[in-house]
């Protein structure tokens, strides 16, 4: 018995090893570092780091900038979620390039951009405190023709040493805002001279006995250089020389005649308050609420005063000495990328330029200041068209940069406009005749340019 038992155990281990040989052979245990994986899934693009800039911005017109720059924020913002752009605003173009400056010197970091004075460009430089911009528009695909669509007289104070060093942004040009209403109950023709600039500013000045209800003409000159240039460009001489960043005109005898006739307008015509005229940013509210007639302004005011004006504007360029002649200059504020910022901050920037300079940009930014749109394709919109023929104001003041001359331009600006300032206030404050106000500036600003010479 105990045999057989034996016999069937010896028989079904005979079995099993039978099976065992017979079963397919696993391969060997890997490494784990050597084990199959699943296909890997496409490379997904490395995520761009989140970075933020401020942008420090003046409001120097009488238009919403601080809601309009916030909406291109906003906008640009949804197209690069990893880009957030901080509009800060502060102050006047003055106040923006102080602030820079203070910062800069006093070891800090300054915002990657800011929208500062075109004519700013030599001081800026010699500062060290912005960068060129030409590596940014020579890897663009169409650096060339983005350049040639800006119009050539706000692009001027781009350029020194052939770099590019800014880009137009608010731009304006000089303009006189006339209530068209007023002249036509009075019979008049706008003025295409300085003779009947005069005539027509007297005519439709108001007075009550020694009271002057309403005045002919308001002409700001607590920042007098700007506004006083196309005077000078319209008797043939203007301040500075385009060619020639060391050499200013104020003792030449046209721009000393320029002089006396702002002087002429309120001592000779009495067609506007005698003096310096603090009045920068009451003037288009003056202008729009009827207290005067004719206001010399910046052209980005326009969209403000039309809103507020119940009756019909016009606008023109300055007029000149002799029948038929004007003149003006171009003002405002260009994009600069602050050197100081890093890397990544201005390469942000640079994109944020780009966004802001699209012509569809360009054109709304026009059409909700007033400023003139600094690309000529921006006028070919859809929407620009439109607004032009809505507001054809808009296309008078684009066409009047046939009349401009360069803006005050030179290096050592910041001085050299000081001086000219200090000299013009005190011929128009009856300190000093023009004659001996501009030849005291002449001898000072020859004295701090003659470093840069």
């Amino acid at each position: 018995m105990r045999s057989r038992k034996v016999f069937h155990i010896s028989l079904f281990l005979a079995l099993l090893l039978l099976l065992a040989a017979c079963a397919p052979t696993a391969p060997p245990a890997a490494a784990p570092a050597e084990q199959p994986q699943e296909a890997a899934a496409p490379a997904e693009e490395a995520k761009a780091e989140p970075v933020e800039i401020q942008v420090y911005y003046p409001v120097a017109v009488d238009a919403p900038i601080a809601d309009i720059l916030q909406g291109y924020a906003d906008a640009f913002q949804a197209e690069n979620p990893d880009i957030t752009v901080v509009p800060v605003f502060s102050g006047g173009y003055g106040d923006v390039k102080t602030t820079i400056q203070t910062t800069i010197e006093g070891g800090g970091q300054p915002p990657a951009l800011a929208v500062m004075l075109a004519v700013d460009l030599y001081d800026l430089i010699n500062g060290d405190y912005i960068t060129p911009l030409d590596e940014y528009i020579d890897a663009m695909p169409d650096g060339q023709a983005f350049l040639d669509s800006f119009y050539p007289a706000f692009l001027e104070n781009s350029r020194y040493q052939d770099q590019i060093w800014s880009l137009p942004f608010q731009r304006s040009v000089v303009t006189l805002y006339y209530n068209q209403d007023l002249l036509d109950e009075a019979g008049l023709e706008a003025p295409n001279s300085w003779e009947s600039w005069g005539q027509v500013g007297q005519a439709l000045t108001v007075r009550d006995g020694d009271q002057v209800t309403r005045w002919g003409i308001e002409y700001p000159s607590g920042w007098p250089y700007w506004l006083f240039q196309p005077l000078a460009i319209g008797n043939g001489r203007n301040i500075v020389d385009p060619g020639n960043d060391t050499t200013v005109y104020f003792d030449h005898p046209k721009v000393i005649e320029a002089v006396q006739y702002y002087i002429d307008l309120s001592h000779v015509y009495k067609a506007m308050p005698e003096g310096v005229q603090a009045v920068w940013g009451q003037a288009p509210s003056d202008f729009a609420s009827g207290q005067t007639a004719m206001i010399v302004h910046s052209s980005g005011s326009l969209t403000g005063i039309l809103e507020q004006a119940d009756f019909q504007v016009g606008v023109m360029p300055v007029p000149g000495h002799q029948e038929g002649t004007f003149a003006t200059v171009p003002g405002g504020g260009n994009l600069y990328i602050l050197k100081g910022a890093p890397q990544e901050q201005r390469d942000a920037a640079w994109k944020f330029i780009q966004f802001l300079l699209r012509p569809e940009n360009v054109a709304d930014f026009s059409i909700n200041t007033g400023y003139i749109a600094n690309r000529k394709d921006a006028y070919e919109t859809e929407a620009m068209t439109a607004y032009l023929e809505k507001v054809p104001q808009a296309g008078v003041l684009r066409d009047a940069l046939q009349y401009a001359g360069a803006e005050f331009s030179v290096q050592n600006l910041g001085e050299v406009r000081n001086i000219f300032h200090n000299y013009l206030q005190k011929a128009y404050n009856g300190e000093m005749s023009p004659a001996e106000a501009m030849a005291a500036a002449q001898k000072e600003a020859d004295a701090a340019l003659a470093p840069f010479k």
